[in-house]
């Protein structure tokens, strides 16, 4: 239940909605109830012909219950202010009153019905749409290392699916949890003031209700929780041969795609059905048990109104009309707390999501870091990730000076990419410090780190936006002619001219409906127009053809003019000119030196990768 209050901390925001929805349920629950109660005086003047003989039954004081005397108090007053005015002149005049009162009356429900709903809509929907977007938000508050282990379907699915089956926990509570006790209660008060002793007669079927629907609540919580995760699967399973559908039809596994999503969706629609099963057992239950004790009431009723005499046969008739009226309300309240525990299921998968603390974030007052001056220094610097205790990084020492390119190469695995992944802080060192200018960037403010830095990796990632928004990404109000210079010193702007609609075009998710090496000097472009005094260049050419990787290796030299980048290129042609050459080997530096040097090292990796590339 403990997840279910966090749930509905989200309407806090609402209230002023909620309560209007209240109020208009409340009358929605006292008009129902009204417009069927004037069914006893019609009947009577239709029957006795006289409308002015017609009596309101009331209580027996005998009854000493305060809550059943307030309720044939409360109609009996209601009945009152009305019959003095109703009950007055010839039948004729009586019965028109009559049939225009219950219409305001039915007419007045439906308006206060349809703004209840109105009102509660907005509460849901708001809060949804709160809870989708912190959960949105929080994600990017996480590190790199979150999203190494979680699959992006089973993400998605979480912040779509299994919030929208929260919502509708929250019809379930200001709906059914309000409206139907209230119409309930106002049935039941009519109940009540026309014949106390079937009423009781008649709830004898509550108890086994209740015990019946807390045991199906609980079997239908763990049920949830499993059709959620099989939604999630089928989500990564859908995303993973969408964004590979290249992968899979140049390996011919279309069949065996198919027979792994249909698969998955046949063990969905198995516990879809299960639960179903488990779920609708509450309520024909329920409904059985109604109609058995309405079969013994109506015989009951009968025998006051044919024997006893003691009841009105419009009255016994409006009785059974307000029980049968219950009846619908019950239902739906047999079903609240299984649809209570089916969203709560699915909000412990969101609220995972919250609960993951964010490891790389701000310290409490964090410095200030507004341009990189001196050096970049990696002090005993190793690393490694949660799910292994194997370093990757093993006492890193380098320093970089302003201005410097270095590159850094070594076999797959080294860790290359981890290395200039702690410079921006999508991880954090084990042990060891990054320093800038001799300053901790762990004591830096991380918005401010991250603004000195652009980055191009080999995977290019572009939006299904327009080539503009895609260079001038996380820039406000760029001006034309700087997103133009940007384009042409990344060897884009000629291309981009002769696209459909020139910097317009949308160029597809991921930038699909452009080549390797247009995506990659978009990307280059990107970073021109930030303007970053510090260039992370990971890999940027390695999968492009010749041609392509000239006009992009051009662009990359503009880039780096004036700027400390950082290099990793397995095509070693691409870092000759570098300042420094660092060799990753297993975690550790094994070398470091200019190009020549390293050649002239004897059995050394970078001459053995060298020679490998190059056939020497």
């Amino acid at each position: 239940m403990s997840t279910y209050k966090r749930v509905l901390a989200y309407i806090k925001p609402f209230w002023k909605h909620l309560s209007a929805s209240v109020l208009f349920t409340i009358g929605y629950a006292v008009l129902n109830g009204v417009s069927i109660y004037m069914i006893i005086p019609l009947l009577d003047t239709l029957f006795q012909g006289n409308g002015t003989q017609t009596q309101i039954k009331t209580v027996s004081p005998s009854i000493s219950a305060p809550v059943t005397n307030w309720f044939s108090q409360t109609f009996d007053d209601i009945i009152g202010i009305v019959k003095g005015y109703i009950f007055s002149g010839d039948t004729q005049s009586i019965l028109l009153k009559i049939c225009i009162l219950i219409i305001i009356l039915f007419f007045l429900k439906n308006v206060f019905g349809y703004l209840q709903a109105y009102f509660l809509a907005f509460v849901e929907q708001g809060m949804i749409r709160n809870l989708r977007n912190e959960a949105y938000m929080h994600l990017h508050r996480l590190p790199m290392s979150f999203f190494k282990n979680e699959k992006t379907g089973n993400l998605i699915s979480r912040i779509m699916n299994d919030v929208n089956v929260v919502q509708a926990s929250v019809s379930a509570v200001f709906l059914n949890l309000i409206r139907e006790p209230l119409t309930i209660l106002v049935f039941l008060g009519i109940a009540v003031s026309i014949s106390w002793r079937l009423t009781l007669f008649s709830l004898l079927v509550l108890p086994f209700s209740i015990g019946i629907i807390s045991w199906i609540g609980l079997i239908l919580r763990k049920q949830s929780g499993l059709l959620q995760q099989e939604m999630a699967d089928i989500t990564t399973t859908l995303h993973e041969t969408i964004t590979g559908v290249k992968i899979v039809k140049a390996f011919g596994m279309e069949n065996y795609e198919n027979k792994k999503f249909k698969a998955q969706t046949q063990k969905f629609f198995r516990l879809v059905l299960k639960i179903t099963r488990i779920r609708n057992t509450a309520s024909p239950v329920t409904e059985f048990l109604s109609v058995v004790v309405g079969g013994a009431m109506i015989y009951f009723g009968g025998q006051l109104v044919l024997f006893d005499k003691t009841l009105k046969p419009s009255e016994f008739l409006v009785f059974l009309m307000a029980i049968f009226q219950m009846m619908p309300p019950i239902k739906e309240l047999s079903s609240v707390n299984n649809r209570i525990q089916e969203s709560s299921a699915a909000a412990d998968r969101v609220f995972e999501i919250l609960d993951t603390e964010p490891r790389i974030k701000n310290i409490e007052n964090p410095l200030p870091l507004n341009d990189f001056n001196d050096t970049i220094e990696f002090q005993n610097v190793s690393f490694h990730y949660d799910d292994s205790e194997e370093l990757v990084l093993d006492t890193i020492n380098l320093k970089v000076k302003k201005g410097n390119v270095i590159a850094i190469v070594g076999s797959s695995g080294a860790g290359k990419t981890t290395m200039v992944d702690l410079l921006p802080r999508f991880y954090d060192p084990t042990s060891g410090k990054v320093l800038f200018d001799g300053t901790d960037i762990k004591s830096a403010r991380l918005e401010d780190l991250r603004k000195l830095m652009g980055i191009v990796t080999q995977e290019t990632v572009l939006f299904n936006e327009s080539v503009k928004s895609n260079i001038a990404y996380g820039i406000d109000d760029c001006a034309e002619q700087k997103l133009f210079d940007a384009a042409k010193a990344a060897n884009a702007h000629n291309f981009i001219m002769e696209l459909p609609h020139g910097y317009e075009t949308i160029i597809g998710e991921k930038g699909t409906k452009l080549s390797g090496g247009q995506r990659q000097r978009l990307a280059i472009a990107r970073a021109l127009l930030k303007n970053p005094p510090i260039m992370i260049l990971d890999e940027a050419t390695s999968a492009l053809d010749n041609e392509s990787e000239v006009l992009v290796q051009e662009a990359i030299e503009r880039l780096m003019h004036d700027r400390t980048t950082f290099v990793i290129a397995h095509r070693l042609s691409t870092i000759r000119n570098a300042d420094r050459i660092i060799v990753l080997d297993r975690g550790r530096i094994v070398q470091d030196g200019k190009h020549d040097q390293l050649l002239n090292q004897e059995n050394g990796i970078y001459k053995k990768l060298y020679e490998l590339q190059f056939r020497v």
